[in-house]
């Protein structure tokens, strides 16, 4: 092996394996206020008023979106439109999967994951953490699957807005973090509001 060859192996290896990174701490803060407050609030609903229930208002999805929307604020996978339309539409896809193929559990899963990711491509509400929701639609507890359609009004879209409430608030706080951002603003909307005032 040449020592050009050598180089670039290193280069590239190096790259790949460690990309330095600046750290911001008052970023990190900011991500986990927002994160403790927003999941927080959803637990201590579901400890409060829902204390013989399992974990129905509180699902596993939410944490992905935490990590989205107060993580990394600025990806479009974590705007508002995303966080709403995706986990929505795929609660809707979960829930109608399992009402039409309740007892094949492998082949139902599948497909409410798959007809989630095209919905949200089509819809062009791409949030990952959906896919998640449409599979605990299908593989939840008996409770969850109990619920029907009732699962897309809570815990689904309770705790997607508590989540975006909270982001909307913790996100905007200082000046160096902007939530929504500032390319999903300005659109031609926002634009002639702000124009008129």
């Amino acid at each position: 092996m040449s020592k050009h060859n050598i180089k670039r192996t290193l280069r590239v290896s190096k790259y790949i394996i460690y990309k330095e990174t600046l750290v911001d701490y008052k970023e990190h803060f900011w991500s986990f206020i927002g994160a403790f407050v927003g999941i927080g609030l959803i637990a201590f609903l579901q400890s409060k008023f829902l204390i013989d229930q399992e974990n129905i208002l509180l699902i596993g999805s939410f944490g992905a979106s935490s990590v989205l929307i107060y993580g990394e604020i600025q990806s479009p996978l974590a705007q508002p439109r995303n966080l709403i339309g995706g986990h929505m539409i795929s609660a809707f896809i979960g829930v109608t999967m399992f009402k039409l193929f309740p007892d094949m559990m492998w082949f139902t899963a599948s497909l409410a994951v798959a007809l989630s990711i095209v919905l949200m491509q089509v819809t062009k509400t791409m949030h990952p953490p959906g896919g998640a929701t449409a599979l605990i639609a299908v593989i939840g507890t008996e409770k969850v699957k109990a619920l029907g359609y009732l699962y897309v009004i809570a815990p689904v879209f309770i705790g997607v807005i508590i989540l975006l409430l909270v982001a909307l608030i913790f996100n905007n706080i200082t000046s160096h973090r902007r939530y929504p951002s500032k390319k999903i603003t300005k659109t031609k909307f926002f634009k002639k509001l702000s124009k008129s005032y």
